[in-house]
């Protein structure tokens, strides 16, 4: 099988190759972020602040999407790696089906109990309403939701990043245009922007659907094949992503309920504000890995030392750069970054301003970390992926919020996710360190593998 992922890995190259899916992830991230900017000029803070409440549903809806195609994609691309076309096909097959039930069962158990979610995410009755008519959209779409990510990790494994590129870009300035529509013109309030969003979407979906409809295209739909073990082997590899997705909605949660203590409404707004921004720099994060993490699966697959070798290198060297550059970048413009969802001056403004000073240096790390784990799923191990993801998303994140604002009271809530990352770090370093000689990238820095 003639596949774009067994080309000959070079420092530029790499770049080349991830650049589209860097793009589309980051487009994605901005369907959120484009509605925060529009909620929270147009409709309002407390609308703002209902939208960081239900989110934790949203993540659960994204984790089972990019579990499996993570997990999934490793699989597949193994197989095209092995030459073995029948099985790869089949068992892409298998887990999209899997995936849209996963979808069906989530939207419709979600929505009979959508009034104790919404409480239990720590909704006061003033966001309320606004929490529901968001959500309540949100979940009817939750099957598309899953398609699109899920589709987006495919077409890298198919060995067509640039078409994933080209419909998130169409989704993007659908939801855009959209959001203007709905908010603006039409008043449809914060409706408007869940609408906006599940349409922008919808088309992603929709593409990505007809692309593996055709039997032409090197990954297509076949006539699947039950294997239970292929669906274990996908949640098992996936497992990190997952986690950290489930982690991201307790985390919420408890940033949500630190925040309403601490600052009322204004504080889950601000924390909403920075998450955003944390979202988009993830986001590239993510890109580059799911870009990446195909290549590793197909070459390991096929037990390629010297590309694996490359692939890991160039990787962490490139992620390095990028650390610095963000972090100055984002420290530059952090006047902007705010003022993009709130006005200058205000309350508001100045609560984000200052955490977003402290929680900025969490960008210098997180990089490294997405990676690693990522890096373990396409190597198909997923106990040591997850471990990483729970202990940076998570575990660690509990320990600082349970220690750091004790002492240094709302800074100290800033703090946590910096913390954190540090704490993750040196795990990271001892796993990539401990599976070196495994997983063939033992010589990494050697003569060979630097020219």
């Amino acid at each position: 099988m003639s596949n774009s992922l067994g080309k000959k890995i070079t420092f530029f190259s790499l770049i080349k190759y991830t650049l589209p899916t860097i793009i589309m992830m980051i487009l994605s991230s901005l369907y959120t972020i484009i509605d925060g900017m529009f909620v929270s000029r147009f409709v309002g803070s407390n609308a703002l602040s209902a939208i960081n409440i239900v989110y934790p549903v949203i993540y659960l809806i994204l984790g089972i999407s990019i579990m499996l195609a993570t997990g999934g994609s490793a699989i597949v691309a193994r197989y095209m790696g092995e030459i073995k076309s029948q099985e790869a096909k089949e068992s892409f097959t298998l887990i999209t089906i899997v995936a849209i039930l996963l979808g069906i069962v989530i939207s419709i158990v979600s929505i009979l109990f959508i009034e104790k979610i919404i409480y239990a995410l720590g909704s006061t009755d003033v966001l309320y309403e606004y929490s529901y008519s968001y959500l309540s959209i949100m979940l009817l779409c939750s099957p598309v939701i899953i398609m699109k990510t899920y589709f987006d990790y495919f077409l890298v494994t198919s060995g067509a990043p640039k078409l994933g590129l080209a419909s998130s870009i169409l989704g993007g300035i659908v939801n855009v245009v959209l959001d203007y529509i709905f908010i603006v013109l039409l008043n449809m309030g914060i409706a408007g922007a869940a609408l906006a969003t599940c349409i922008g979407y919808a088309l992603p979906s929709i593409i990505g659907l007809i692309y593996f409809l055709k039997k032409s295209n090197t990954l297509h739909f076949v006539k699947p094949k039950f294997d239970f073990k292929v669906i274990k082997e996908s949640c098992s590899n996936g497992s990190s992503e997952m986690v950290t997705q489930l982690s991201s909605s307790v985390t919420t949660i408890l940033y949500n309920l630190a925040m309403i203590k601490m600052l009322g409404e204004n504080g889950v707004a601000s924390i909403t504000i920075i998450l955003y921004i944390q979202l988009l720099l993830n986001s590239a994060y993510l890109g580059f890995t799911s870009g990446t993490s195909p290549r590793i699966s197909y070459n390991y697959g096929g037990n390629d030392e010297k590309q694996v070798q490359g692939l890991v290198k160039y990787s962490y060297i490139l992620i390095g750069i990028f650390a610095i550059c963000s972090f100055i970048i984002s420290r530059l413009s952090s006047h902007t970054l705010i003022s993009i969802f709130v006005s200058e001056g205000s309350n508001l403004y100045n609560i984000s301003l200052n955490g977003f000073n402290i929680f900025s240096f969490s960008f210098l790390i997180c990089g490294f970390n997405i990676f690693t784990a990522g890096m373990f799923t396409a190597f198909s191990n997923g106990k040591v992926s997850a471990l990483i993801s729970l202990l940076r998303t998570f575990i660690f994140f509990v320990i600082g919020m349970v220690i750091l604002p004790n002492y240094f009271g709302v800074d100290g809530v800033w703090l946590v996710v910096p913390f954190a990352e540090v704490a993750t770090l040196l795990i990271s370093i001892i796993c990539v360190y401990k599976y070196r000689h495994i997983y063939m990238y033992s010589n990494l820095f050697s003569k060979e593998v630097l020219s």
